[in-house]
């Protein structure tokens, strides 16, 4: 074997994107002694292969020859040196981690027919003036790598051969845990990883006792995996006994409620009543697959699915958002007989970018770098699959340092005849897809517990790194199959995600049981044990359940497009799940006691109403010089400022169905409240997609919290053409450490907002998923050092809620955008316009809702925007912006100085030509041209302004119109060029 390295950079320094972009982190970090940095791809080629064949590898696949120039160098050749005053660097994936440059690479080589047997890729950096010692150190493992996944080496390594696994040797272990009391079993649990409770430890122990042996540990691993937070949701199953203030509308007082499953009589309830009353009987599927599916139109269904991957991405960013939007993808097709992946979102919550380096905790990632490496995930996930990101958002909050959020969501389309599954008697099961590796391991379990400082070391193992082109073609060979001309080639089909085997095989199999060779699971290398293979998390996979009569053409398909697939095993085993290794059983339980023998607990919940008004959000206004200083600081504000940055990356036109994009306006600079695609191109109807999220409302009453997020997404929703009547949405809960009352009392008050809010409006909740104990902990001497000492050395994200909201749109062709469209259009601010959530109606707000959304569907408005952080004032700026057109304002009794930069509860700006007018007064029940208030319940209709052929935003405390020319009355309080309302909103995240 012939080991060789092939060294790519770029031909000229201005050519080093990757290089500028590193030196201008380290400069954002402060380190700014360092004037160059040159980057550099490292190519690892095992095999029979020649120095003639592996340049001619580089040539045809491996560089770009026009910006960049290769290097071979064999194992006999000298490694070099670096050159004086410069230090060198290499960053190596550690053995066993995914690498998918590398696995495309020797696809491609192998396509070559040349004998390479093995690819390894690095990257090599070279520093100007070299730093040394710790300050090296410190810009290696804090900027240019991630000890969790990589290994460092300053200088050059040698050529070294590929690792080589070790082998394994069957050994059957069984695990001493029938003898042992509450302290033992806290220990056992903490010391595999299980995250159990006692309570929990004991039922197992109970169990085996029954049965009269031990439990192997293979057993006790899926026990733990099924019985995890993450994949039983059993605090939100729990009943739970509430004690503290009472909600809203229910009287004031102390109440104690009691829910006998929180999820069932909040989230789920509203769904199954709203079906049951025939208001959403548009619902196909609701909590019972992996996505929620809707009526799109009389042949097809939308699917829906948003998933957090928020400790995964808190060690490896890249990977954790990568792998999280590639798991979610899996969700949509492993959702009935598997529905087309047709959109993504994205929600990420981060700590503020610019922090110090040195107020950054031990054990945690720069808040800048797990941005960057987050949306760069996302980004080359999605686009590799050649699915457009089309709607999300991003907050910002100190409480996010430890753990940043980050959701992840995908929309399908589906066949209605495809949108139900049922696994057979005695079908196979086929594992398809990717190879298993011991990536993921513990990934479950690890997900339901509190990060500290030393988890990147502990749970490197619980880090997956995804492969995007593995996965699109698993899918569309997949969807191939489903649509065989004599029918689905598979009766059932999942995602083989959190969890790995143990989930996908032990959910579908719960009924039937089912029987599992583990031995047969095609493996990334050798030496997993059969415990590793059974809960690896490795990614691109799913599981299949195949009639034994279709299967032989099922695998010919798959094989025909280099798709791997293996019978693993079968359904049906009398409820029993038995798992072999090369004969030998190794694990064996009961259905039954997996899936119902996890104890029931009683949580307590405790929540004290703070005394204080409700606000809708930041008041800009406060402590502003004037409105123009109140404008520019809310637009220049992180959580408000562009995100452009962020959304070029993405491809949101791929598909060809983008109606409404991320951005809009004349330059496509300007801000959509949602997004609008078209699945059929050969059909103008289309599905609405937006999000709503408000965390800052937590720290006063997360039922508020809840209630605001379901009305912006139905806002955002509304304002591009979604039908208010025809509005689903999936709620996605990040807490804390629920087993503090406080917390749980929160939860319980978010849960209860969700049922009051998606009752009024009718919008159906059709999936959801919950991330909790989203807590880190600082070692003792950063606690005192950051101040963290009295919050008992823990970062606790704020309660967050993100609630995603999709609607069905009749006509693609009559939706708008929220850029300002022509000169001499009036400008209305419509809605219940209110700052405080508990001075209003829910009913108010839904006739909002469904007032607005006929304005839009009726052609009566040619763009609308909802008015969020800034109320009114920040609303027509941004609409300015988008348009690049001006607008002339003014305040109405109704509307004071005092109310333009606050954030009002649901409250919409609509852009009306001035002779559809009266028709959208007469829709708000104001045909008689009145200003304020309304005869449909506290739902006003104000004109505030219009579109002016000058590019400035100026308002006036009053302005007359006579004979269409304006008298000014009073005084100026802004006049700004939209070209500086532009700069302030686009620079601070203009990276």
């Amino acid at each position: 074997m012939n080991l060789w390295r092939v060294r790519v950079e770029s031909v000229a320094e201005r050519a080093d994107a990757h290089g500028v972009s590193v030196l201008g982190e380290l400069h954002d970090l402060g380190v700014r002694q360092v004037k160059r940095v040159n980057s550099a791809r490292l190519f690892l080629l095992a095999g029979a292969v020649e120095r003639e064949q592996v340049e001619q590898i580089a040539r045809e696949l491996l560089v770009d020859p026009v910006t960049e120039r290769f290097e071979v160098t064999g194992a006999d050749d000298e490694a070099g040196a670096a050159e004086p005053g410069w230090a060198e660097i290499e960053v190596h994936l550690k053995p066993g981690v995914m690498d998918p440059v590398a696995n495309s690479t020797l696809r491609a080589i192998k396509q070559m027919d040349l004998a390479v047997e093995n690819v390894r890729t690095v990257r090599a950096y070279a520093l100007w003036p070299g730093p040394e010692g710790e300050q090296l150190e410190l810009i290696a493992t804090r900027v240019l790598a991630n000890e969790c996944i990589e290994e460092v080496f300053f200088g050059r390594r040698p050529i070294e051969p590929p690792p080589e696994p070790p082998g394994y040797e069957l050994k059957v272990r069984t695990v001493a845990m029938r003898e042992l009391d509450d302290r033992g079993l806290e220990e056992l649990s903490r010391r595999a990883d299980l995250f159990l409770s006692v309570a929990e430890m004991r039922a197992i122990r109970d169990y085996y006792r029954k049965m009269g042996r031990e439990p192997t540990d293979v057993e006790l691993e899926t026990l733990g995996q099924t019985w995890s937070e993450h994949c039983v949701h059993k605090t939100f199953k729990s009943e739970v006994v509430y004690r503290g203030s009472a909600m809203p509308g229910n009287g004031g007082g102390e109440v104690e409620l009691r829910y006998g499953n929180l999820l069932a009589e909040t989230v789920a309830r509203v769904t199954y009543e709203l079906m049951a009353e025939g208001k959403a009987d548009w619902c196909i599927s609701v909590f019972e697959d992996n996505a929620g599916i809707i009526e799109f139109d009389d042949e097809y269904g939308v699917a829906v699915k948003v998933e957090t991957h928020n400790h995964p991405s808190a060690i490896e960013p890249y990977g954790g958002a990568a792998t999280g939007i590639g798991g979610v993808i899996r969700d949509i097709v492993g959702c009935g007989l598997a529905a087309k992946p047709i959109a993504n979102t994205d929600v990420f919550c981060f700590a503020e970018p610019g922090m110090k380096m040195e107020d950054v905790p031990r054990g945690v990632l720069h808040p800048r770098r797990v941005m960057k490496g987050v949306v760069a995930g996302v980004r080359d996930y999605g686009n590799r699959m050649g699915i457009p990101t089309v709607n999300g958002a991003i907050c910002f909050d100190q409480r996010y340092l430890g753990n940043p959020l980050v959701y992840c969501g995908c929309i399908g389309l589906i066949g209605r005849e495809f949108a139900k599954k049922q696994v057979g008697q005695g079908d196979l099961i086929v594992l398809v897809g990717g190879r298993t590796g011991r990536d993921g391991i513990h990934g479950a379990t690890f997900s339901s517990s509190e990060l500290t400082d030393s988890h990147a070391e502990e749970f490197s193992h619980a880090v997956q790194i995804g492969d995007a082109i593995t996965e699109k073609t698993c899918v569309d060979v997949l969807l191939a199959a489903r649509d065989d001309e004599d029918g689905p080639l598979y009766s059932a089909i999942t995602d083989c995600g959190a969890g790995g085997l143990s989930s996908a095989v032990g959910e579908m199999g719960a009924e039937l049981g089912a029987v599992v060779n583990l031995e047969t699971v095609p493996l990334k290398y050798l030496g997993l044990r059969y415990d590793e293979i059974w809960i690896s998390e490795a990614q691109e996979r799913m599981v299949l359940s195949v009639p034994p009569d279709r299967v032989d053409r099922l695998l010919k398909l798959l094989g025909g497009e280099d798709v791997e697939a293996t019978v693993v095993g079968r359904f049906g085993n009398e409820g029993r799940l038995e798992l072999r290794y090369k004969g030998t059983v190794v694990g064996e339980l009961e259905m039954e006691f997996l899936h119902e023998g996890l104890p029931r607990t009683v949580l307590e919940a405790r929540w004290q109403a703070k005394g204080v008004a409700v606000r809708a959000g930041r008041n800009w206004m406060a402590g502003a010089v004037g409105l123009t200083d109140g404008l520019k600081r809310c637009l220049s504000d992180l959580n408000v400022a562009s995100k452009e940055w962020v959304i070029r990356q993405y491809d949101h036109e791929v598909q060809g169905g983008s109606v409404v994009k991320p951005l809009t306006g004349a330059a496509g600079e300007g801000p959509s409240d949602g997004a609008v695609v078209r699945p059929r191109l050969d059909s103008g109807r289309g599905i609405a997609i937006g999000c709503g999220i408000c965390p800052e409302l937590g720290d006063v009453d997360p039922y508020w919290m809840a209630v605001a997020a379901i009305d912006e997404a139905v806002r955002n929703v509304v304002c591009v053409g979604g039908d208010a009547g025809r509005t689903a949405i999936l709620d996605n809960f990040c807490w804390g450490n629920c087993g503090e009352p406080e917390k749980l009392g929160a939860l319980v008050r978010a849960a209860q907002g969700c049922y009051d809010a998606a009752k009024a409006y009718g919008t159906p909740f059709v999936s959801g998923k919950d991330s909790l104990n989203n807590e880190f902990a600082v070692d003792e001497a950063d606690a005192e050092r950051l101040g963290l000492a009295e919050a008992g050395g823990r970062i606790a994200i704020p309660h967050t809620l993100l609630i995603t909201a999709v609607s069905i749109v009749a006509d693609v062709n009559r939706c708008v955008t929220s850029d300002l469209k022509g000169v001499g259009n009036v400008l209305v601010l419509v809605g219940v316009l209110k700052d405080c959530w508990d001075e209003v109606r829910l009913a108010d707000t839904a006739r909002a809702h469904r007032a607005v959304a006929r304005c839009v569907g009726e052609g009566l408005v040619v763009s609308a925007h909802d008015c969020n952080e800034g109320g009114a004032g920040l609303a027509v700026a941004e609409m300015a912006i988008g348009g690049a057109m001006g607008a002339q304002c003014w305040l109405e009794e109704s509307l004071g100085l005092g109310d333009l930069l606050v954030p009002v509860v649901c409250g919409y700006v609509l852009e009306v030509r001035p002779e559809k007018l009266e028709a959208v007064r007469e829709v708000f029940g104001q045909a008689d041209g009145g200003q304020s208030g309304s005869d449909d319940g506290g739902v006003s209709c104000l004109v505030i302004g219009r579109v002016s052929r000058t590019r400035r935003l100026q308002w006036y405390d009053r302005l007359r119109i006579r004979g269409g020319r304006i008298r000014r009355r009073g005084r100026v309080l802004m006049d700004v060029g939209v070209d500086e309302l532009r700069q302030w909103w686009q620079e601070p995240l203009g990276w």
